[in-house]
């Protein structure tokens, strides 16, 4: 394989981790919502990596070790001289399974494995085990709790963070100090849970899925200059929060009915619609497709070190270098501001 295309490039917190600014979620590649095939799987890596996208994303939970499995068979074939940077989670895992559901968690026709909730120092040294044997490496580049806070484990929430902290953590510690792992954070749909994994314990950054996005912004208030007071970075996963910021509201399969809309994962709340609305509006107002604002604002600021796109085929792949590279004019994050669409402390691209 050749050298890579061209993409900016930003660290991760103080390892220095080089990530490309957009990166590559592999959920998809582990039949999230709908059944790939491994060739399908591979050629989007493939396209991936000759498009410049050097950063992946996975995790055991995504289709149960079919993920990791499909993305390291393809970065196999990558050349020992080209750098690539692979994240992938503990804090799960994967049990045998009985169930017979074609989907399951979200993820079509996967192994028969059951994902089992484990933030002990044993449990996450078995998982990272696992997936270093699956992903065919020696070495992980940025290793993230997944999934810890109130959202995910409700009043188990107290429980649990101890146990990370007083197991998993220590786990995840001693894996970089001893160069298993570069860096290490979390990975969740929390910042509050990630603000508060700071002042307990050192990491490098943090993984947010859909929490800062032209939708939401309140990360910007405490969490995004706390970071940056102690040097870590912010992957910024679920730029689209589910998919609505990728779709708009106003097509004509979605006044139909025919196409559903999605917001953190559930169908979508009226007051949801109606600011995505508003967005919609003005992206039209200077011509320039809402899914292209949405995947270059969280860029903007500069704690994010990448944007993660959900990236299932060739497709998708350059239609989320097109949105990445469209041109946005000022004067569009501007109206934005005046139509009380932006947290004031918000930053936009220039």
């Amino acid at each position: 394989m050749g050298k890579f295309n061209s993409l900016p490039m930003r660290g991760f917190g103080r390892s220095a981790v080089p990530m490309s600014l957009l990166g590559f979620g592999a959920a998809p590649i582990g039949n999230l919502y709908q059944p790939l095939t491994d060739a399908q799987a591979s050629a989007a890596v493939a396209s991936a990596l000759a498009a410049g996208i050097r950063y992946f994303d996975t995790a055991p939970h995504y289709g149960f070790g079919l993920s990791e499995t499909r993305l390291g068979a393809a970065l196999a074939q990558v050349s020992a001289t080209d750098t690539v940077i692979v994240s992938t989670k503990v804090g799960r895992l994967l049990v045998p399974s009985t169930s017979n559901a074609s989907v399951r968690h979200g993820f079509a026709d996967a192994p028969l494995l059951e994902p089992q909730f484990d933030y002990s120092y044993d449990g996450v040294m078995r998982s990272f085990e696992a997936s270093l044997q699956r992903l065919q490496r020696e070495h992980i580049d940025i290793l993230l709790a997944h999934d810890l806070g109130p959202l995910t484990h409700g009043a188990d929430h107290p429980a649990r963070f101890r146990e990370f902290m007083d197991g998993g953590y220590r786990a995840m510690s001693e894996l970089k100090a001893g160069g298993q792992v570069t860096a290490i954070g979390l990975g969740t749909n929390e910042w509050q849970i990630c603000e508060a994994a700071l002042k307990h314990g050192d990491f490098d950054g943090f993984l947010l899925a859909g929490r800062y996005t032209l939708l939401e912004q309140s990360a910007c208030e405490s969490f995004l200059p706390l970071c940056a007071r102690r040097g870590a970075s912010v992957i910024l996963g679920g730029p689209f929060n589910s998919g609505i910021l990728a779709t708009g509201v106003k097509s004509a399969d979605i006044a139909s009915g025919k196409m559903p809309l999605y917001y953190n994962y559930e169908p979508a709340p009226q007051a949801i619609i109606d600011r995505v609305a508003q967005l919609e509006t003005v992206c039209e107002e200077f011509a320039v497709p809402l899914a292209a604002a949405a995947l270059q604002f969280p860029a903007a600021h500069p704690q994010i070190c990448s944007v993660l796109a959900g990236l299932a085929s060739d497709a998708q792949v350059q239609q989320s270098l097109a949105w990445m590279n469209t041109p946005i004019p000022d004067e569009l994050w501007q109206r934005l501001r005046e139509c009380e669409l932006l947290h004031p402390a918000a930053p936009t691209p220039a």
